[in-house]
């Protein structure tokens, strides 16, 4: 009696170890940089690192006193409020008043852990699958990461050197389609430099209100500006936005409390409502001692903080000068934030020791290996031809590091 042979079970196909949402973010290229060249200092090597986006000051003492105080409170070894410490949300709603010029409510205020958490919260919260959100270019870098974590499409509007890295509105209204939901807009700009005057922060803001587009503003460099720009709030230039505006903020920069951990976004209620439900499931509070170390740096006084402006604003002339005299090299003056961005566009394709690159990330390959100095491609921040380098290191780190480059890309042929 013959027998029917069995029907072959199908193999099934192997599972994501990791999912594709996750798998697909791309590394922070800058946090890449800095723990390259940390490792590399680390091991003995001579490395000076232009990574990240750090100021190499302390704390200021007042605040630390303030934390070391707080961490002897038995109530800040529990949990708190997932949206933050009433006493800091009341302290972010009178700084806002004090520096921004505008009113906001306590309960506007969700506290964040650092400022990529408020990015991050911004877009889950008001982004859905499809949404397009314009993000001037060059950006930083964790912007698209968050939009596409959130569903979102990245649209990237650029902007070069021959423009001071400053998109316009006709640039923005080209790129807009009935998926738009929201700009990213950032001023001083993380990677650039640049500052939108008063007048083009205005402009942008009429055309976001015009056309019902969330604006999603990034402010947390506002006290770092020098020579005759001005930080502009976006919702001080068009009071109309506040109810389509997410606020972004935090110690970080202008405090020197990059470790510290404490940003903060700023929305209309129900959105703060919302996005305080997803912190609470994602981190709950912020730690208690970094909140009470807030709340002693915005009430303070920013005599601290004009400390640390007029040395980043000396840095800055000498590397832009420095900079300037590398034939090949094009540096537009930042007039915030802490960083350099010039384009090397007129580097690439030329012979450098015997290495030929034809991408920023290249160049930047060949100056790690030549004379260890650690910078960060364009390719991070949007299209390949740039590299930024922050100038929030010591004097004399900085002068070496770009006597370094003059040497190596002096030599370009």
């Amino acid at each position: 009696m013959s027998q029917t042979p069995a029907t072959p079970v199908p193999t099934p196909a192997p599972r994501r170890r990791v999912s594709a949402r996750i798998g697909a973010i791309a590394e922070s290229a800058t946090l890449a940089v800095d723990a390259k060249a940390k490792a590399l200092k680390a091991a003995g090597r001579p490395v000076i690192g232009f990574g990240a986006g750090e100021p190499d000051f302390p704390t200021p003492d007042y605040i630390v006193e303030a934390a070391i105080a707080a961490a002897s409170v038995p109530a800040n070894h529990r949990y708190t409020p997932a949206a933050g410490l009433p006493v800091l949300r009341e302290a972010i709603a009178a700084k806002t008043l004090r520096d921004s010029g505008y009113e906001i409510s306590p309960q506007q205020v969700l506290v964040t852990n650092g400022g990529k958490q408020a990015v991050y919260q911004s877009f889950a919260t008001i982004v859905d699958p499809g949404d397009e959100v314009l993000l001037p270019a060059p950006y930083w870098t964790t912007y698209p990461e968050a939009i596409r974590l959130a569903g979102g499409v990245p649209v990237e509007v650029f902007a070069g050197a021959d423009q001071g890295y400053l998109v316009t509105v006709e640039q923005l209204e080209a790129a807009r389609t009935e998926r738009t939901k929201a700009l990213l807009f950032c001023s001083p700009s993380n990677p650039t430099g640049a500052v939108y005057s008063p007048e083009q922060t205005a402009e942008i803001g009429r055309w976001a209100l015009e056309h019902g587009i969330w604006v999603i503003t990034d402010e947390i460099y506002e006290h770092l500006v020098y020579d005759e720009a001005v930080f502009t709030p976006m919702v001080r230039a068009v009071p109309e936005l506040a109810d389509t505006t997410i606020v972004l903020n935090g110690v970080a920069k202008t405090y020197a409390m990059t470790g510290w951990r404490v940003g903060w976004m700023i929305s209309p209620l129900d959105v703060t409502k919302a996005a305080t439900n997803l912190q609470s499931h994602l981190s709950s509070n912020v730690a208690n001692v970094s909140q009470r170390a807030a709340v002693a740096a915005l009430t303070g006084d920013l005599s601290a903080v004009d400390l640390m402006r007029t040395a980043f604003d000396r840095r800055r002339r000498t590397m832009v000068e420095m900079l300037s005299a590398i034939d090949g090299v094009h540096c537009p003056t930042p007039q915030g934030a802490f960083y350099a961005y010039p384009s090397v566009e007129g580097l690439l394709g030329r012979t450098i020791r015997g290495v030929t690159p034809t991408t920023s990330a290249e160049l930047a390959a060949v100056i790690l290996d030549e004379v260890e100095v650690a910078v960060v491609p364009g390719e991070a921040f949007g299209p390949s031809g740039y590299l930024r380098l922050s100038y929030a290191l010591g004097d004399d780190d900085l002068v070496e590091g770009v006597t370094r480059l003059q040497t190596l890309l002096g030599e370009a042929r």
